[in-house]
Formats: C-alpha cells, sequence, structure tokens
C-alpha cells in the first residue's frame, strides 16, 4: 500500500467516525476519574483529516501558469 493510499484510507475512516458521532451526538462524562469529552475527541478527527488533506494536497502535481509583459 502506498503512502497516498493509507493516507486516503485515514481520511476516509476519520469522516466516517465524524459522520457517526454527529449523526448521535453523545454527552461529555467522567466515570473512575476518567474524562471522556465527545466535543474533544470530534476536533482531533477534524484535526486528522486537515493532516490528511495538506498531505494530499503536497502529492498532488500542480502547474502554475504566468504571463511575462515588457
Amino acid at each position: 500500500m502506498s503512502d497516498a493510499t493509507t493516507v486516503a484510507t485515514i481520511k476516509t475512516q476519520a469522516l466516517a467516525r465524524i459522520e457517526e458521532i454527529t449523526a448521535t451526538p453523545k454527552p461529555s462524562y467522567t466515570i473512575d476519574g476518567q474524562s471522556i469529552s465527545w466535543g474533544d475527541y470530534l476536533s482531533q478527527l477534524r484535526e486528522t483529516v486537515k493532516w490528511c488533506d495538506e498531505q494530499i494536497a503536497a502529492e498532488t502535481p500542480y502547474e502554475v501558469q504566468s504571463r511575462g509583459y515588457t
């Protein structure tokens, strides 16, 4: 599996998890001294998607068009 494929897979999985969380939101809670913050988890997933987009953009070839004038 190539790096590009791996990054695309990570992005797809993160987006699917975001869809699940936002479809059935859950409250944050603390149990036995351990805090679970769904808002923080959602933020981390969004950062993961952003990172994946940056990696994909960095690998995508692009063309710059410019014109010179005299």
